[in-house]
């Protein structure tokens, strides 16, 4: 199974449990965890301007990396999904949880 169809398979199943389990428009929280880059944190943070997000970022004990915590407001799972693509797709090496 190629990259693509897992991730297809991932974001899938992940709008099926959004929309089981919560109403829609809801705060959701984004999680990321990145090399600590001000580059990096600075794009992540770039994808939620002006949408009301309160974002949190924690480096870990080595600093080597950052953890970066997003509260926003989306309008349904498919946003919130659309969000998971943009910053996979333009922050090298970022993991979302």
């Amino acid at each position: 199974m190629s990259d693509t169809s897992k991730s297809e398979e991932f974001y899938k199943k992940l709008k099926a449990q959004l929309l089981d389990t919560t109403e829609w428009p809801s705060e959701y929280l984004f999680k990321f965890i990145v090399n600590t880059e001000t580059s990096k944190l600075l794009k992540i943070e770039t994808f939620f301007d002006n949408s009301g997000a309160v974002i949190k970022k924690s480096e870990s004990k080595t600093g080597k990396y950052t953890s970066v915590s997003i509260n926003v407001v989306m309008k349904d799972p498919d946003a919130v999904i659309a969000k998971y693509i943009l910053v996979s797709d333009n922050v090298e090496g970022v993991i979302s949880l």
